[in-house]
């Protein structure tokens, strides 16, 4: 078992929070403390990523096999039928663990996997740009995340809002880009695929992406007929890609009122 690092604040049902690919739990640390409120809080790092060791070699770290050890995790700390949300990556990770862990409700943001086949081009060409640019060029980064200006530069891909974003949130994005073990095993397992729905999910789903998203873009990754019956599509206005830096309190809301649908939540 691949050994999780993980945080966790607040009381509550329980809550897991999965980010995307390159990224790690404080991705959501924007968010936490609106949640924490409400929820008992678990922001988890994927394996590979963060704090969290990497699958062992023989294991191919599909969304899948990322879920199997979230779900190990979740039995070995007694948390059952707890909301899941994720982000990117981790929202197809989420949906892969709903199918095979009861989820009082599911909150899908900017979720990966939602396309035709494989992964769009342009997709991968920019996650590959933006790894290159962590793992390459960090230190120069690193002074430009400094001015808001550079924020602008470094960040504008994937947030709408980057001059929001404090230059130490910057400098840890792009270290957690850049030096992740999981990132290239995690990127080719993913690359030439898509989420599949086995037996449709039961789970109260929602599933939003930011209007001003220019990583997943309309009408190439943003395909809804795999996703559970019933679920609600809404948008993030004024959002990109990395919507709790963004705009925190409208995510925690999504997420929220995801969870109240459950009926768990009071």
């Amino acid at each position: 078992m691949s050994s999780l690092a993980y945080t966790r604040q607040g009381t509550g049902e329980p809550l897991v929070l999965l980010h995307g690919l390159g990224s790690m739990r404080d991705a959501w640390n924007p968010v936490i403390p609106a949640l924490a409120e409400r929820f008992d809080v678990l922001a988890v790092d994927l394996p590979g990523f963060g704090e969290s060791e990497p699958l062992p070699a023989r294991i191919e770290p599909l969304p899948a096999a990322l879920a199997a050890i979230v779900a190990e995790l979740l039995q070995g700390l007694g948390i059952t039928s707890p909301h899941l949300a994720g982000h990117s990556l981790g929202g197809w990770v989420a949906l892969d663990l709903a199918a095979i862990r009861p989820a009082a409700s599911l909150t899908l943001v900017s979720p990966a996997g939602l396309w035709r086949g494989a992964t769009p081009l342009y997709q991968r060409a920019s996650l590959r740009m933006i790894r290159w640019g962590c793992e390459h060029a960090a230190g120069l980064m690193s002074r430009l995340v400094a001015h808001r200006v550079g924020r602008v530069l470094v960040l504008g891909q994937t947030h709408a809002r980057p001059a929001r974003v404090s230059p130490d949130q910057a400098r840890g994005s792009i270290r957690a880009m850049g030096r992740c073990p999981g990132f290239a095993a995690t990127y080719r397992a993913t690359a030439k695929r898509r989420y599949l729905a086995g037996s449709p999910l039961s789970v109260p789903t929602t599933v939003a992406w930011g209007s001003r998203d220019l990583l997943l873009l309309p009408g190439v990754a943003r395909h809804l007929d795999e996703l559970p019956p019933g679920t609600r599509v809404g948008s993030l206005p004024g959002c990109g890609h990395v919507c709790m830096t963004d705009d925190p309190d409208a995510v925690a809301a999504l997420i929220t009122e995801s969870a109240l649908r459950s009926g768990t939540l009071h």
